[in-house]
């Protein structure tokens, strides 16, 4: 759409030039012819109009007959040898067109057209006219380019446009089924002690699972969207375990019209599930919070039991400014509690994710808290 209002912009001021320039030949000439005595001004302005009506054929003709030759851009000295073959149509045609219309008018008027002998009449026209032609070459050379370069900046876009929209549609794939087994795998513990709450749990499964799909193929969603999931989500997993975990909610109100990455909250809560509240037996408050700090959305999930640990290795690593060792304390070498093999897909996904959707604005960091705990939290730019 743009390349096309672009196109369309430069067709009017390609024109609008043409227009001009061939006017100001027009009161040249009759400028000239008044300065020298000549009382009617329609012969001079005959003259240019002329040469005007039929430089203008001969261009249209031409750039109809070798647009079909614009794939040859790329190589400018292919393109210019097609077009030179057309300087001899002009020598050979604008004379003949150019004074017959001359003539033909001059006729009609009663009066007679008269010129020098015709070979210096075609020399000295043909050297004018390949003087015009070579500037129109010219120009003709430089808004093609213009507009091949923006139409390859277009395609560009779109393809860049195309491949974002198709990572982002497999790491959402990748997330519903790995929520789904988790979220199995706690109906299938609870089977084994109490089958009411068994069954409660996975009705509340379906719920998510309906509002989940409500929303597919959706990359995007207001945070109302995506705190209706998590609750439905932390319900489920409370469920599980009812007696080792307290959720808190502290939410910017103001906020859940903000755009962000549907089932964003969901691995970083699952993560403290999987890492925290199933390998200690103490009680774990967790506490979610989505505020606005200046021009971001900020999302936190906090745990008071989670310690961040080497990727490779078991040995804590608590920092002292409050934040996960690490590149810019992002904590992208570190996973919650007790993850020897690091960040699970969840996290990673959500890392791939946030990189898509934007780039250097979007950001996940894993912070260590004093004395104990581990905060997730994302960072997205906010537009509400």
């Amino acid at each position: 759409m743009h390349t096309r209002t672009h196109n369309r912009r430069a067709a009017y001021a390609l024109c609008a030039a043409w227009l001009l320039f061939w006017s100001m030949m027009v009161l040249t000439a009759v400028q000239d012819a008044l300065r020298d005595g000549e009382r009617a001004v329609w012969k001079p302005m005959l003259w240019e109009l002329s040469s005007a009506l039929v430089a203008t054929l001969l261009m249209l003709a031409q750039r109809l007959h070798t647009r079909r030759y614009d794939h040859l851009l790329g190589t400018p000295l292919r393109w210019f040898g097609v077009q030179l073959l057309w300087a001899p149509v002009y020598w050979l045609c604008f004379v003949p067109l150019a004074f017959g219309i001359r003539h033909g008018v001059y006729a009609l008027a009663g009066d007679r057209y008269t010129h020098e002998a015709w070979p210096q009449v075609f020399v000295y026209e043909d050297v004018k006219i390949t003087v015009f032609f070579g500037l129109f070459v010219l120009i003709q050379f430089g808004l093609l380019s213009y507009r091949a370069l923006l139409e390859e900046r277009v395609r560009a876009a779109q393809a860049h446009t195309l491949l974002r929209q198709a990572q982002l549609q497999q790491l959402t794939q990748q997330m519903q089924p790995h929520f789904l087994f988790n979220a199995l795998n706690t109906i299938s513990s609870l089977m084994h002690t109490d089958v009411a709450r068994a069954d409660a749990t996975l009705m509340q499964l379906a719920d998510v699972l309906r509002a989940t799909l409500d929303h597919s193929g959706q990359q995007q969603a207001p945070l109302a969207t995506e705190l209706r999931l998590l609750r439905g989500y932390a319900q489920l997993m409370s469920a599980r375990f009812e007696d080792r975990v307290r959720i808190g909610w502290d939410i910017d109100e103001s906020l859940l019209g903000c755009q962000v990455p549907l089932m964003s909250m969901q691995p970083l809560l699952e993560n403290v599930f999987k890492h925290t509240v199933e390998q200690r037996r103490q009680p774990t408050a967790v506490a979610i919070s989505a505020r606005r700090d200046g021009a971001e959305l900020v999302l936190r999930i906090d745990d008071d039991n989670g310690i961040l640990r080497h990727a490779a290795g078991d040995s804590a690593m608590p920092a002292a400014d409050g934040r996960a060792p690490g590149r810019n304390g992002s904590g992208g070498n570190h996973a919650n509690s007790g993850a020897a093999a690091g960040e699970g897909i969840g996290l990673r996904n959500l890392r791939e994710r946030l990189a898509v959707l934007h780039g250097g604005a979007g950001s996940l960091r894993l912070v260590q808290l004093a004395p104990a705990g581990v905060r997730a939290e994302v960072r997205l730019p906010c537009g509400c």
